[in-house]
């Protein structure tokens, strides 16, 4: 397994920690997480737009004039989509976007973005947090030190965490989530993942890795 440096908040040395190539080493499969990753958006959609048809539009139940002899051409309605101010033709109605997405699938592309973000040397652990209380300037600092300025950071939290989350979530580089929500996508569009060795996912009994599955119905 290949090892990784551990350091403080304040970028100092804490040794060392084996990364499990189970997780952080496996070839990544691009075509999987595209589809997990597009899976996790679409699952994402409010799917509430809506037009009105002609029967919903209010008004137009009198005919506009009679049938024949007007030299215009027939009309039964001016709600009629081709009438301004008529119903809408084949508009949009709210709908579920979800898409049927297998566990294992799921599982596989967030593996996959890990390892992709190990390869390129963008997984930073740390021993532990310190902040008794929430602090914004604390977490800046914390990042100064550990030379991620400026870029985004995924901030993997513990269950017990809630100041590292409330410190991390006021800046705009920064996205604190639980360890049991990690997923491929949050993963992806993050430069750097940032891990505590009690976050650090393994495949032991007693720390596996999670697998959030944010895509609505899975297979």
């Amino acid at each position: 397994m290949a090892s990784i440096d551990v350091k403080t908040v304040s970028g100092g040395s804490a040794g060392t920690v084996e990364l499990d190539e189970k997780i952080f080493g496996i070839q990544p499969n691009v075509p999987v997480m595209h589809q997990v990753v597009t899976a996790q958006l679409a699952g994402a959609r409010a799917g509430t737009q809506s037009t009105k048809t002609r029967a919903e539009v209010r008004g137009g139940g009198a005919k506009p004039w009679k049938q024949k002899g007007t030299g215009r051409a027939r009309a039964g309605s001016t709600r009629s989509p081709n009438w301004s101010g008529g119903g809408v033709a084949l508009g949009p109605k709210p709908r579920s976007y979800q898409q049927k997405t297998p566990k294992k699938m799921i599982r596989l592309a967030l593996l996959s973005a890990l390892s992709d973000r190990a390869n390129e040397g963008n997984v930073v652990v740390i021993d532990s947090w310190s902040f008794e209380t929430p602090s914004t300037r604390g977490a800046k600092a914390a990042l100064a030190a550990l030379g991620l300025t400026g870029k985004n950071v995924l901030v993997v939290c513990g269950p017990d965490d809630l100041n590292v989350a409330l410190s991390f979530r006021n800046l705009g580089e920064c996205h604190p989530i639980l360890a049991t929500e990690l997923n491929a996508y949050d993963v992806l569009v993050s430069d750097v993942v940032l891990f505590t060795k009690a976050t650090l996912p393994n495949t032991t009994p007693a720390t596996p890795v999670a697998v959030a599955a944010p895509t609505g119905d899975e297979g």
